[in-house]
């Protein structure tokens, strides 16, 4: 690696962790940048997995005071997280570079897919707080079918996480919707614990597994870090939407390039 991908790749990982305190999507910038600076696609997601994580950790840390009388939903919900990102990080783990790199575009195509119906999610949970002054506890009135399918849910979050990872927060927003939850601060409270196991799962098998590039890593995770911290506000002045709205530009275009390169 030349000089200059360093370079790229710390304020590539400091823009990411602004975008992800704002609207999500860092790992949207931080993976393709690592394949730029010539990384095999398995080893570019396990660095990129470990160096957004002190982020996951921090988000969670932020919304911490949100989680209530949430302790019980918080473990059943983190159960099924964890088992399923042991799954989709083995499967990972168990699949060839070259048949990662076909998927690749795909997962992008899926991951920037989550990130357009965001906003429309975000309205319908803003609607339903509007209707719903003095909010339950997530899940406290959800009967127990309910409860069954997004457990299962759950571990398919999971699972995916596990593998790829980018979009999770708002498969999970999804979902604790339909318990009929309409705190969206306390549901972030539980997304980002959630999220901060099902990296963290991944991170560590990856780690033991010898995949993570650790210059690599260290460097983008002081990045991430820096932008989150000192970042955020450039990125609140821009404003959420027209963050998510380049965050998606970008995605579409990595998708639509890495097809044709493909084909």
């Amino acid at each position: 690696m030349e000089w200059f991908h360093y370079v790229v790749l710390f304020l590539v990982a400091m823009v990411g962790g602004a975008v992800n305190a704002v609207a999500g999507g860092g790992t949207l910038l931080t993976f393709p940048a690592l394949v730029w600076a010539h990384q095999l696609e398995i080893f570019a997601n396990a660095t990129s997995t470990v160096a957004l994580w002190p982020g996951a950790l921090s988000s969670f840390w932020r919304y911490r005071a949100e989680l209530g009388s949430s302790r019980r939903q918080l473990v059943l919900l983190g159960v099924p997280s964890f088992l399923g990102s042991v799954l989709g990080a083995a499967l990972l783990l168990n699949t060839a570079n070259a048949t990662f790199a076909l998927l690749v575009p795909w997962l992008i195509l899926l991951a920037t897919g989550l990130f357009i119906v965001q906003e429309p999610l975000s309205r319908w949970q803003r609607r339903r707080s509007e209707h719903q002054v003095q909010a339950a506890s997530l899940g406290a009135s959800a009967p127990a079918g309910r409860w069954a399918a997004v457990l299962a849910f759950q571990f398919l979050v999971g699972v995916y996480g596990g593998y790829f990872g980018a979009g999770i927060g708002i498969l999970m927003l999804a979902a604790f919707g339909f318990l009929g939850f309409a705190n969206i601060h306390q549901a972030n409270a539980i997304k980002n614990f959630n999220a901060m196991v099902v990296n963290g799962v991944a991170a560590v098998l990856f780690i033991v597994k010898g995949l993570v590039d650790w210059r690599l890593a260290l460097l983008m995770a002081a990045g991430s870090i820096f932008g989150g911290y000192f970042g955020a506000g450039t990125a609140q002045r821009l404003g959420q939407k027209n963050v998510r709205r380049l965050v998606i530009l970008i995605g579409l275009c990595l998708a639509a390039s890495l097809l044709l390169r493909g084909s």
